[in-house]
């Protein structure tokens, strides 16, 4: 035992061993000595043993607790550090609640602007932008929209562009005005597109240079509700689309009146964030000023300091780039490079090009990045932590055998959710941790789940029933003062449809993550699978009623039923589409090809099709799914006829058995 002990319990053991020797030696040397005893003896014999023997008890107790400390609770002093860390953070944004001001994370960024003005915030594209370069030129936006686009304080805009600096300054310079800003996912198209500017209520929209192809076809309807449309370009093709780039030299770089940013509650929303569900078509995640301070604090949490370079290639739609990469990177005063997208083959030589020390994740990237061929540089890099969520284990072992010791940080939550679990310890494969004390902060439960019905199991009572320790559960969050669910913008019953009442008593209110997790006997919690009608794709949460509507637009199509497959070797699930003829008419691939990929964002689109006679259906008249997931798309396997999307042929052709086994070896790439 005294082998496999850390070094300080190894000390202590030699402490105490060593004083309990030297006290016995001295006590036989006096028995044996008898008459010759002198002063220094006596004084051993009487204060000093009793000194080293209360000395002795006192160590050997140290180590006695400590040893058991290690044995029984061996995250004990991590998690009490971790939780304490994360405490001091949640105390200061109680504060504001005291105070009439609160300190958003806009506040911060000119704060730091102000303290640190001339050192790198954004490196994109090997052009360097400082803190002050950012606060300048957002503020010369900012009285763009005050004076030309005439936005007022409360309005709403939206926001299309991809991974630039000019987001940050957009978005800054909106918010500086008293604006709240909806992030648009840069996938989506024609019908989803409109649908996101009726439920956030935008004025205007604000898109990149390079997205301007994605308002033909809708630029009418836009001008049609009165919505201002506005380009980063100098000048524009279309009469109807206004400039803002030939305009930012003439604005002025002062900033405008600080009373249009300022407000007083935590509650106020900020941004809308969509994100996929049930209902069809996105949803707009209201993200308020409490919930973008709390995933600013992320990277703080998890021990970044100023001094760390951060690395962000996931879309700033996303709130993982935005509010954790953005928001922590002005959190701490710290340098990000920001990526226009991800690239496999460039990320290590970005990352040893810029020192990067730290980079944002999902598990997809890093699958991508294992699959790169080895090289004698793979661990030549200063990155020593990477934050994000989806690592599958196999990949999380892979990733750290091929570039080296780097700690993954996981982090659990969604957008719009009331609840963060994160991995702080850091062991693989689990994606956060919990324990006697985030459980009375943070209160959530796992309960009993019917994959083939698609209903959480209730007992004779009609309540919810929790599971035991390591089996598999829904995802449930309580809804209180402490952690709120703020909802989505538009229909309340939207909100409402993510709720579920009633779950262990009358009158309770929890948030349905949709997530099957399982927490063991140590407090690691797993991920184990989405429910319903979503499932994640290229790192996208894919809404199955969305697909199926679309799909059911084309007319040789009766029914169809979406869900995702899993695929070796690959994150999330393929999407896969089991569908019913029109009777008369007959499948054409080459149609149901131009259509999907015409309206349909890339991570969305159906891999697999399945043909079938009839659609199965639940108890409850639901789609059923489970059966069709477990079956998956082995052509061997399933008598119906199956069909894969083939992008060379432009077409949906039939899935063989040559095929099949090429998409498993990863010859043929999805």
């Amino acid at each position: 035992m005294f082998c496999s002990l850390t070094c300080m319990e190894k000390s202590l053991a030699y402490i105490t061993l060593t004083v309990s020797v030297y006290h016995l030696k001295h006590v036989t040397v006096n028995v044996e000595n008898g008459s010759s005893l002198n002063l220094s003896s006596l004084l051993l014999t009487a204060d000093m043993t009793a000194s080293l023997g209360w000395l002795s008890a006192l160590v050997a107790g140290f180590f006695s607790a400590h040893v058991l400390q290690k044995l029984c609770f061996p995250y004990f002093w991590r998690d009490f550090v971790f939780l304490l860390t994360v405490i001091r953070y949640g105390m200061k944004l109680e504060l504001f609640k005291l105070t009439s001001r609160v300190c958003t994370v806009l506040d911060r960024f000119i704060q730091q602007a102000q303290r640190i003005p001339d050192k790198p915030f954004v490196i994109y594209d090997g052009n360097i932008h400082t803190y002050r370069d950012i606060e300048q030129r957002s503020n010369r936006l900012a009285n763009i929209f005050l004076d030309r686009v005439k936005l007022k304080k409360g309005d709403c805009v939206a926001l299309l562009m991809n991974n630039e600096p000019d987001f940050l300054c957009v978005w800054f310079g909106l918010a500086k005005v008293g604006c709240s800003v909806a992030f648009l996912n840069t996938n989506i198209k024609s019908r989803s597109l409109l649908h996101c500017f009726n439920c956030c209520g935008a004025k205007a929209l604000i898109v990149g240079a390079d997205l301007i192809e994605c308002l033909d076809g809708i630029l009418p309807s836009l001008l049609e509700d009165n919505i201002q449309v506005w380009a980063m370009k100098s000048q524009s093709e279309h009469t109807q689309v206004n400039t803002l780039l030939d305009k930012i030299d003439a604005a002025s770089d002062q900033p405008v009146p600080a009373a249009l940013r300022a407000t007083t509650s935590l509650k106020a929303p900020t941004l809308y964030i969509f994100t996929s569900g049930t209902t069809g078509l996105p949803k707009a995640a209201v993200i308020t000023h409490l919930q973008s301070l709390k995933a600013a604090g992320g990277f703080w949490a998890f021990g970044a300091t100023a001094d760390d370079v951060i690395y962000i290639p996931l879309p700033l739609y996303h709130s993982a780039a935005s509010l954790i990469g953005i928001g922590g990177t002005i959190e701490l005063g710290a340098t990000c490079v920001l990526k226009k997208k991800f690239s496999a083959s460039q990320f290590w030589n970005d990352c040893r090009k810029h020192h990067v020390t730290i980079f944002q994740y999902i598990g997809e990237l890093c699958r991508y990045l294992c699959n790169q061929p080895k090289t004698d540089m793979d661990k030549v890099h200063k990155v020593r932590m990477g934050v994000g969520n989806g690592l599958r284990q196999d990949v999380w072992r892979e990733f750290q055998s091929h570039y080296g010791d780097v700690k993954m940080c996981e982090v659990y939550g969604s957008t719009e959710g009331n609840l963060c679990f994160m991995n702080h310890i850091g062991k693989i494969g689990t994606v956060g941790r919990s324990n006697f004390f985030y459980r009375l902060l943070f209160k959530y439960d796992l309960v009993k789940y019917d994959m083939i019905k698609d209903v959480p199991v209730k007992n004779q009572y009609g309540f919810c029933q929790r599971v035991r320790k390591g089996e598999t559960g829904l995802l449930l969050s309580k809804v209180s003062a402490l952690s709120p669910f703020f909802g989505y913008a538009g229909s309340k019953q939207l909100t409402e449809n993510k709720l579920m009442r009633n779950v262990f008593v009358k009158g309770d209110a929890y948030f349905n993550t949709g997530d099957l997790m399982a927490e063991d006997h140590e407090g690691f919690i797993s991920f184990r699978d989405r429910v319903g009608d979503t499932f994640r794709w290229k790192g996208e949460n894919v809404a199955t009623t969305e697909v199926a509507e679309t799909l059911g637009l084309v007319d040789f199509i009766q029914e169809v039923n979406v869900y995702g497959v899993e695929i070796p070797g690959h994150e999330g699930r393929a999407g896969m589409a089991a569908m019913i003829v029109r009777p008369g008419l007959t499948f054409d691939g080459n149609k149901l090809f131009e259509h999907v990929v015409r309206d349909l964002p890339v991570y969305a689109r159906a891999h697999f099709i399945r043909l079938q006679e009839v659609m199965e259906m639940t108890s409850t008249f639901k789609q059923q799914k489970f059966q069709l997931v477990q079956s998956g798309f082995n052509p061997s396997t399933i008598s119906d006829p199956l069909y894969v999307l083939d992008h060379l042929q432009k077409s949906y052709i039939p899935l063989t058995d040559s095929i099949y086994q090429n998409i498993l070896s990863g010859e043929r790439k999805l």
